[in-house]
């Protein structure tokens, strides 16, 4: 009997440390579960955090350029067009002479001053924030194209596809801006003979994409964390990620260059 006893005393050991073992095991791994919880959210908020801190820090320069380039348009409207308009008048009233020479260069001043004034014109109101948001981001690029068409060095081609409307007007000059910047780029660097802008409208979202023909880069930079190449392009990235759009650039040397942007528009008001 005293061994039956015994026997049964030690099974309920067993099975009380057992299931002491398995509360214990169950405690901890419940608390190990809400402490990578815990760690998961803080991370997550930090993230956020950081990302908030990040944007917030874009809109300020991307605010602060803004005001920069209005500042300079207003100065080259009231400034600098003022004077070459001056110029100009100065000219015309400078009596017609006999000397060939004289008059010739005259004209070709008078012809000088007049090219300028237009391009002034022209680069006022590119850099003009407020006229660029009036006008609108298909206007403003096509007004763009133009002036690039006019160096006759570069053919321009824009395709507007579904319906056309219009966006936010802060989103619309982020959009702008970062189309400049590409032609910026093409213009210096790539040595193109075409040039085609595409843009799709669609019910859920507007891609634009912008194409040349001209030599290329090698983008394996950029996936170098140290590598102080392609700023702009970071930039540009930056740009697109404030407004929720997603920026994508594609380029191989002697195959050209292609940059396209899609821009949701479930939440847009148009």
């Amino acid at each position: 009997m005293h061994g039956e006893e015994a026997a049964e005393n030690l099974k309920q050991i067993i099975f009380g440390g057992t299931i002491a073992f398995l509360v214990l095991a169950g405690f901890i791994i419940f608390f190990s579960v809400m402490y990578l919880r815990r760690k998961n959210k803080h991370i997550l908020e930090k993230k956020e955090m950081q990302s908030q801190y990040e944007q917030t820090l874009l809109q300020t320069q991307l605010e602060i350029q803004e005001q920069t380039l209005k500042n300079i348009s207003q100065e080259i409207h009231d400034n600098i067009g003022q004077a070459l308009s001056l110029a100009k008048l100065n000219l015309n009233t400078i009596p017609a002479t006999n000397d060939e020479l004289l008059q010739e260069k005259i004209i070709n001043s008078k012809q000088l001053v007049s090219k300028a004034i237009v391009d002034l014109r022209d680069l006022s109101r590119s850099l003009d924030t407020d006229y660029v948001k009036e006008m609108g981001l298909l206007r403003a690029i096509e007004y763009e194209l133009e002036l690039i068409r006019k160096t006759g060095t570069i053919n321009t081609q824009l395709i507007a596809d579904g319906h056309i409307s219009r966006l936010d007007k802060q989103k619309e000059l982020i959009l702008f801006r970062i189309v400049q910047e590409t032609f910026n780029n093409i213009i210096k660097h790539s040595e193109a003979k075409n040039l085609v802008v595409n843009i799709t409208y669609s019910l859920t979202e507007m891609t634009l994409s912008i194409t040349d023909d001209g030599k290329g880069v090698d983008l394996s930079p950029l996936n170098e964390s140290n590598s102080g190449f392609g700023l702009g392009i970071r930039n540009m990235h930056n740009r697109a990620k404030l407004i929720g759009a997603d920026f994508s650039m594609n380029s191989s040397t002697d195959k050209g260059t292609s940059v396209k942007i899609v821009l949701p528009l479930q939440s847009q008001q148009i």
